[in-house]
């Protein structure tokens, strides 16, 4: 398991139509603000924030084709040559961790391959390096952004 602290949270809230809203600096718009965006929102600023990843270079829930079925993933990280490098299965504080959860991020990756795979419900984070032979590293901390920081 990888020990996380998240960020103080600085986040820009407000209440629209009777439902709570985060800004999402990312995609520069008001969000809804559930239980699995405050966990990816925390995410975004450990990332960005703590480990120095460019916010450039993340995508949050962009659609993909799995098999033959569209899927959003939570977090896609870039690599300094826009190629995919890590992918973020975010879940609520409240949804265990399991087999299905490191099952689905796999499947997101038989789509988009990346090198780091992560699963995190903001109170346990696991995170694994794909290797060539493509065996799975369980990894002790988050990678650090290749070719230094943004």
């Amino acid at each position: 398991m990888i020990k996380t602290a998240f960020p103080a949270p600085a986040f820009q809230i407000r209440e629209q139509e009777g439902k709570e809203q985060i800004f999402d600096g990312i995609r520069r718009r008001w969000v809804r603000l559930t239980p699995e965006e405050w966990v990816r929102q925390n995410t975004v600023r450990l990332l960005t924030g703590v480990l120095h990843y460019p916010a450039a270079l993340i995508g949050i829930e962009k659609e993909i084709w799995v098999a033959s079925q569209k899927k959003r993933f939570d977090l896609l990280v870039y690599n300094h040559l826009h190629q995919p490098w890590m992918l973020v299965e975010c879940k609520a504080m409240d949804v265990d961790l399991t087999a299905q959860t490191l099952e689905q991020v796999l499947r997101y990756h038989a789509a988009v391959p990346v090198e780091f795979l992560v699963i995190t419900n903001g109170s346990y984070t696991y995170g694994w390096q794909k290797l060539p032979d493509n065996r799975l590293l369980e990894l002790e901390q988050l990678p650090a952004f290749p070719g230094g920081t943004g």
